[in-house]
């Protein structure tokens, strides 16, 4: 007879004060010396979590309405400019946006600031309409006297992603950092055994409404991340080998917290944003107990050449590789770097573990899981 235990059990376990709540790297090392089975018995929730750079970031701000009104048209925050055509005090502000291409300030600079409790400066303009007759506004806002300030995140918490190396005889500066020539340095950015999607390689209990940890404060899964592709091949123990699945995540960014995002800029690249999620993993059966141990010796990923300009694969390593600090790559040693903290998302796997043991955070079934897809389209150039 298969055991298994439901999420309504655990969460009466959790209620009562009996569930058993390890973070993934806790329960890694117990697979090394235990069963699936064993680690069934033991294990109610296994807490995941990662703090990487999130390009596909940003945050949803209602302004409230001035008198007399204005539809805003033409929006900037400290000079960024923001997506205003939503409705009339409604935008949509990019973390990556930048007033100019190579600025080193941008949107996830003003949503830090935002969330820190700072003044932003708010210029909007508009052509003026019957009901809406202004034509201009200029104030400073902060995150008390705006109505709304929600930040919806498209693709985030990759499944998995490549390590970036550069072949070329000349420095490339990417989103995955400074590739310095001749592979030269080879830098990755995923948790490993602590990835919320490398604990649950199938999504089985992620999906729609999942209730995570979302900088620093409750957020849910709202959908499929852009990009979500689960058509990528699996090594031996069921990991998808490269980029695979996404996110797209949902929180109140008043209640966040600036320890778990952070606006960045990469060097001739530009502006990006760093961004904390933890996801709880129910152990409701020895196929997830099996699934939740493991381990960065059996997590691969490839490595790619971000410096041809055709992204070829030049080999496959496993994250104990990566995080020991060499590789082997084309018969060269070559020094690596997480773009990554494991650190904070150590950190953010435990606050998680400490809200579910002591009652103040609950897990939820999703309304709906996502489709398995076969891959993705590329943009066809027609003109």
């Amino acid at each position: 007879m298969v055991k298994k235990r439901s999420i309504d059990e655990i969460n009466e376990k959790i209620r009562g004060g009996k569930a058993v709540v390890l973070t993934a790297e806790q329960v890694a090392a117990m697979g090394k010396e235990m069963t699936p089975a064993e680690i069934f018995s033991r294990v109610d929730v296994v807490t995941t979590a990662t703090f990487g750079p999130m390009c596909s970031s940003g945050v949803f701000i209602n302004f409230g309405h001035t008198t007399p009104p204005i539809r805003m048209e033409r929006i900037t925050l400290n000079n960024v400019p923001a997506y205003g055509g939503i409705a009339a005090v409604d935008a949509y502000l990019g973390a990556t946006e930048t007033a100019m291409p190579n600025d080193q300030y941008g949107g996830a600079h003003v949503i830090e600031e935002l969330i820190s409790g700072k003044d932003v400066l708010l210029e909007a303009s508009a052509k003026g309409t019957d009901c809406y007759p202004r034509t201009e506004v200029k104030t400073l806002i902060n995150k008390d006297t705006i109505n709304e300030m929600i930040m919806f995140n498209p693709r985030n918490a990759y499944q998995n992603y490549n390590v970036a190396v550069n072949s070329t005889h000349k420095i490339k500066y990417s989103y995955m950092g400074t590739l310095l020539p001749s592979l030269g340095n080879a830098n990755f950015s995923t948790s490993g055994e602590l990835s919320p999607l490398l604990n649950d390689p199938e999504l089985r209990t992620i999906g729609i409404g999942t209730r995570i940890l979302f900088g620093g404060t409750t957020g849910y899964v709202a959908w499929h991340g852009t990009q979500f592709n689960t058509g990528k091949p699996v090594n031996e123990y069921g990991i998808p080998v490269g980029n695979s699945a996404t996110l797209a995540l949902i929180g109140d960014a008043k209640q966040m917290s600036t320890r778990f995002i952070k606006a960045a800029y990469f060097e001739r690249y530009g502006v990006s944003m760093f961004v904390g999620v933890a996801v709880p993993v129910p152990v409701l059966d020895e196929d997830l107990a099996r699934r939740v141990s493991v381990n960065n010796r059996q997590i691969e990923t490839n490595v790619i050449d971000y410096g041809s300009g055709n992204f070829e694969v030049l080999g496959r390593v496993d994250y104990d590789s990566l995080f020991s600090g060499r590789i082997t790559v084309n018969g060269k040693k070559i020094r690596t770097a997480p773009l990554s903290s494991v650190r904070t998302a150590r950190e953010l796997a435990d606050i998680l573990r400490l809200e579910i043991s002591e009652g103040r955070f609950f897990l939820t079934e999703p309304i709906a899981l996502f489709k398995k897809t076969s891959g993705l389209n590329s943009l066809e150039i027609r003109l």
